[in-house]
């Protein structure tokens, strides 16, 4: 589907229930995924826009353009090879849990069309990290040319129980380790009671730890996926060194900030009131000014994926000024199509050509001192 195609089709479907439209498109990305994957073990495998300038090297992985897909539409690891076709340099398949579960009661999606965002409460719904193996198992016998990161949280059920909730995410990690370039550990959304309490430094480090020797059980070596964790957009600016430190201590090699928030300043849609996590364009602020604190606190070195209010190619600019490596986006696709990966990918190529960057390198954190120093003193 073209942009021009699909800017006819999305008034069709934003008749539609946001969360019956949802599972439309992952039934279309289910098929095309398996096309897709059939032609890999031939041979012919996608390849996103990349250059010189856009590729990046980080967590031990190539990346052909900074561009990802950000957790939450292929929840059950359905299509990883549509990604690079549809123009994404990397994506991060979940958030799967180790126990299959069917999320939170329905209506448990709603469109926020007016402020181009979408509040979601859907609580991890996915098949649960057996059968996501199952299926990577047989999708990934040819790999996807971009990296995949795999996603995972806590089971609903055992959250909260600290002896429970560690031995779930090794779960998780014993049955998916092997199939992901990067394990991103969720402790920061906001559907699951109790899960951001994981974000506390010292379980946060203590899971870290616990993923990290889930991990260096599976024998993988020097391929072993490195680990990332997400975080809430809703932290306190003043704990987000000790939080940082603590997760890099037990062995974290990066951060993605950030997950939805749980604010609704500014919104007009009459669906801003409703419970769960906010995604959108109302997001960029708040999730730039988190993501610009952090690149301050862990400096220059440590990888950031930034997520959050991604539409634009100044969207993508401004999170790469803050201080991202690797910009996701989910939400804005949905607005603006499913091609806006690579029409993202291949601005960006043309902006750095013409600011004479030989690289996605040099933009990163051009902003991200002075944006930290400004939210931290709350100016």
């Amino acid at each position: 589907m073209t942009d021009n195609a699909y800017t006819r089709v999305r008034p069709l479907l934003f008749r539609l229930d946001p969360e019956r439209a949802h599972h439309h498109a992952v039934w279309a990305a289910h098929s095309a995924g398996r096309a897709l994957a059939v032609a890999a073990r031939a041979g012919l495998r996608a390849v996103p826009p990349t250059s010189p300038r856009l590729e990046r090297r980080l967590l031990g992985l190539r990346f052909p353009n900074p561009i990802g897909l950000a957790a939450g539409f292929d929840k059950n690891a359905v299509a990883p090879h549509l990604w690079p076709a549809l123009g994404f340099g990397f994506a991060e398949l979940g958030t799967v849990t180790a126990l299959p579960q069917p999320g939170n009661p329905t209506p448990r999606m709603f469109r926020l069309a007016e402020d181009r965002a979408i509040v979601n409460r859907l609580g991890f719904n996915n098949d649960g990290a057996a059968q996501v193996a199952g299926r990577l198992t047989e999708a990934m016998r040819a790999r996807p040319r971009i990296p995949i990161g795999i996603n995972i949280g806590g089971s609903r059920a055992r959250v909260g129980d600290a002896t429970a909730e560690l031995d779930d995410y090794r779960e998780s990690t014993r049955q998916l380790g092997r199939h992901a370039d990067y394990v991103a550990i969720n402790v920061s959304s906001p559907n699951t009671p109790g899960l951001r309490d994981l974000q506390e430094p010292g379980r946060l480090g203590h899971l870290v730890e616990a993923v990290r020797r889930q991990l260096a059980l599976l024998g993988l070596g020097v391929s072993a996926p490195k680990v990332v964790v997400k975080i809430a957009p809703d932290v306190a600016e003043d704990g987000i060194a000790e939080l940082c430190a603590s997760a890099l201590s037990a062995g974290a090699h990066g951060f993605i900030a950030t997950n939805t928030t749980l604010a609704r300043d500014g919104l007009r849609s009459e669906h801003a009131a409703e419970a769960g996590g906010l995604s959108g364009a109302p997001l960029a602020e708040r999730a730039n000014r988190i993501l610009a604190r952090m690149r301050f606190v862990v400096g220059p070195d440590v990888p950031i994926i930034g997520v959050g209010g991604v539409f634009t190619l100044d969207d993508v600019l401004d999170k790469l000024a803050a201080g991202a490596d690797l910009v996701a986006l989910y939400t804005g696709m949905i607005y603006e199509g499913p091609f806006l990966a690579a029409r993202l990918a291949r601005g960006l190529d043309r902006e750095l050509q013409a600011r004479g960057c030989s690289s996605v390198a040099d933009l990163v954190g051009a902003g991200s001192k002075s944006d930290a120093v400004t939210a931290s003193d709350g100016r």
